[in-house]
């Protein structure tokens, strides 16, 4: 089994831990993961939600609580490689990048947009950023500006497909027939568009597959296929040590494949979860929103479908009823909880 490198990073286990919130994935989970071989990731969206504070300020909450976790991470885990997950569409992205870098963080992976101008936050740190892109369209596009603008290129690449939880970069109409896209071609076509700007900045670019990936034979299917790793998201929530309540564990568990619904997100993105009463109530009415975070550039508190972030931190919270419910297209097949390096050991068994 070959290591994940990225640059001068090692991962010793080809295997991402996806970034997922609102604190689903902060340092407990993260650092088990790092600790197990993989690289964990932390998820800064609203990472502050607990925090004493965070209804006055959540901006100043949030990236003190970035702070705090990454550093607690990289303790918990004696120092090993860590990654963050920042959605481009969030508000206050740059001061986000800038804080993670500042406490530490080894790789700044991105997507819910194209992070047109990461390479410009990140400045001359040695922080490894990683693009999360779904096309090949978008790769190429997103390549060739930071090529011409920074004179920069990826140190990784994200591909996540169509059966991915959380946000999805297709659009909906695209999703209710998720086996007429071809993920696979597209994977291919990314492959050969990394290779040429690894070549001209002579460097390997390590794409990743990612999206619905839950099984070993998953693993060694786009192993085989020139990946240089997978990124897994939905195995780790239902993980012993995964930052959640126990009862959205369990909502994984309890779940079937009919449950599991494509769904408007104030984000301007399509996104997958676990159909329940809140997705219900939202049909017949919208929910008061009492309280705006100030999280997201598309949100617009007086024609958003609901509040994003309230639905979330329900959800870490335990307030199932009340809460959205994100998953992979494969969530259903959970049928228990298992600790972070038992999924690990599952998932490379074959290769």
């Amino acid at each position: 089994m070959k290591p994940l490198i990225i640059g001068d990073l090692i991962i010793k286990t080809p295997v991402i831990q996806g970034g997922m919130g609102i604190g689903i994935s902060r340092e407990n989970l993260a650092s088990a993961v790092s600790n197990a071989g993989g690289l964990g990731v932390i998820s800064g969206i609203n990472i502050g939600y607990d925090e004493e504070g965070f209804n006055k300020d959540p901006l100043s909450t949030n990236l003190k609580s970035l702070k705090k976790h990454i550093q607690k991470a990289k303790e918990l885990s004696n120092n090993k490689p860590l990654g963050i997950n920042l959605m481009v569409a969030m508000n206050f992205y740059e001061e986000h990048v800038k804080t993670a870098i500042e406490s530490g963080i080894d790789i700044i992976i991105s997507g819910a947009g194209l992070p047109i101008k990461l390479p410009k936050f990140i400045g001359n740190s040695n922080v490894k950023i990683a693009p999360i892109v779904s096309s090949a369209k978008a790769c190429k596009l997103l390549l060739k500006m930071w090529d011409k603008k920074y004179n920069k290129t990826a140190d990784m690449i994200v591909v996540e497909g169509p059966k991915a939880g959380g946000h999805l970069g297709f659009h909906k109409d695209d999703l209710k027939d998720i086996d007429s896209i071809d993920y696979d071609g597209e994977f291919m076509r990314i492959l050969e568009i990394t290779k040429e700007y690894g070549q001209k900045y002579d460097k390997e670019i390590p794409v990743i597959a990612a999206g619905g990936i839950s099984t070993s034979s998953d693993v060694k299917k786009y192993i085989n296929m020139g990946a240089a790793g997978v990124q897994v998201g939905t195995l780790f929530v239902a993980t012993e040590e995964c930052d959640a309540n126990i009862t959205f564990k369990n909502t994984y568990i309890k779940c079937k494949k009919e449950d599991i619904k494509i769904v408007k997100s104030p984000v301007g993105l399509p996104g997958r979860a676990i159909y329940n009463k809140f997705l219900e109530k939202l049909e017949s009415n919208k929910p008061k929103i009492k309280k705006c975070y100030n999280c997201m550039e598309t949100c617009n508190p007086s024609s958003t479908p609901y509040c994003i972030s309230q639905a979330l931190i329900n959800a870490v919270n335990g307030d199932i009823d009340n809460a959205l419910l994100f998953c992979g297209a494969e969530a259903y097949k959970i049928n228990k909880i298992k600790t972070v390096k038992k999924v690990i050991d599952e998932l490379i068994s074959e290769i």
